[in-house]
């Protein structure tokens, strides 16, 4: 199966310099933007659906990738980028005033914010998503979720992880 990793395009909390996780925000005109020219270089890459996360960012994504494939949409709640705890929603001016020994412990992925989820847990729960969809009888299909998810399923993979995602980015893997 081949399975197109697609992170959303840029944000409105991205613009605003938010922590981001598991609260919504919508694409920017920019993202749109992005994501229009993601979805221009999927026309005719025979992707047969497109599984997405519940955010809006993402389903937003999803649409307009839809709208150049013509693949329908099934929404998996697991692909949800990680709930960040304390932090989600803040601005980062914000979270350095509020809580800066939590923004000092978010800089290693694998650190769990306050009342947040755990990186074990948030892993498991994505790869056991992404099995499903595997299991699919497809030949080509689209995820379009988070960086969070897409490094973890990289990870779960075993296949080299970039330390950033762009906005709108592709990452093609062979399963």
């Amino acid at each position: 199966m081949k399975i197109f990793l697609i992170r959303h395009g840029e944000t409105t909390g991205d613009i605003e310099d938010r922590y981001g996780g598991s609260y919504d925000d919508h694409l920017t005109e920019t993202g749109e933007k992005q994501m229009g020219a993601t979805a221009s270089k999927l026309v005719g890459s025979g992707i047969e659906a497109i599984f997405t996360s519940p955010l809006i960012r993402a389903l937003e994504a999803a649409q307009i990738i839809k709208s150049a494939t013509a693949a329908p949409i099934e929404i998996i709640s697991d692909l949800a980028e990680r709930h960040y705890g304390i932090l989600t929603g803040l601005t980062k001016e914000e979270a350095k005033q509020k809580y800066p020994e939590a923004v000092h412990q978010h800089e290693d992925y694998l650190n769990t914010d306050p009342e947040g989820e755990g990186y074990d847990h948030f892993c498991d729960r994505v790869t056991k998503a992404f099995r499903s969809i595997r299991a699919k009888d497809h030949k080509t299909v689209a995820i379009v979720t988070h960086g969070g998810p897409i490094k973890c399923i990289l990870r779960s993979l075993e296949m080299s992880v970039p330390d950033r995602l762009d906005d709108g980015a592709i990452v093609e893997v062979e399963v």
